[in-house]
């Protein structure tokens, strides 16, 4: 039998069960100012959605794993390029471009084309620190770690912020060697 090809992100996107997008962007946003309110700190919030994020990514992978029909990618420009066209399209309905690689291959940045969860968002004056998209950032690394890519991911530009993109820094810090919890010979 042929191996099964990986599926399109517009093709998985089609056949994903969905929420009302202002739903998920009115709920987000009010998880945000949630956050705001009983943190206090602009700091401490970028760092809870953050993590927040983390914890969906590595459970959000293995959906992506199941649905996707993605083989192991080769390297990290692989991993990148399926981030952006079929792990953004099937969770956002949106794809980014990458670009802007280092010499090594270990550094790229991920520009999003579209950004569902900043509707209807404006920041007040004292919230200009705020990465308000933390959240993705999180769910990335939080994904790449499940698959033995231990990364920083930050954002670079943000439109909330008076930039003229949302763009995401992607850098990989270590691939973890995989551990098996037994051995063959017992």
């Amino acid at each position: 039998m042929a191996p099964v090809a990986p599926r399109s992100g517009d093709a998985i996107f089609a056949n994903v069960e969905r929420v009302n997008a202002e739903l998920f962007t009115l709920t987000y946003g009010a998880i945000v100012r949630q956050l705001l309110t009983d943190l206090e700190e602009v700091e401490e919030v970028n760092k809870q959605l953050d993590q927040m994020g983390y914890n969906i990514g590595i459970r959000l992978i293995d959906e992506f794993l199941a649905k996707s029909n993605v083989s192991r990618c080769i390297d990290f420009k692989e991993t990148a390029e399926v981030i952006a066209k079929v792990g953004l399209k099937m969770f956002l309905g949106v794809t980014a471009t990458v670009g802007n690689w280092d010499a090594e291959g270990t550094t790229c940045r991920l520009i999003l084309e579209d950004n569902p969860l900043v509707d209807f968002v404006e920041l007040p004056d004292t919230c200009q620190s705020l990465y308000y998209c933390n959240i993705l950032s999180g769910v990335i690394r939080g994904a790449l770690e499940m698959v033995s890519m231990k990364t920083e991911v930050t954002w670079v530009r943000d439109m909330l912020r008076g930039d003229d993109a949302f763009e995401l820094q992607l850098k990989l810090l270590k691939q973890v060697p995989e551990e098996y919890p037994y051995k063959d010979d017992e």
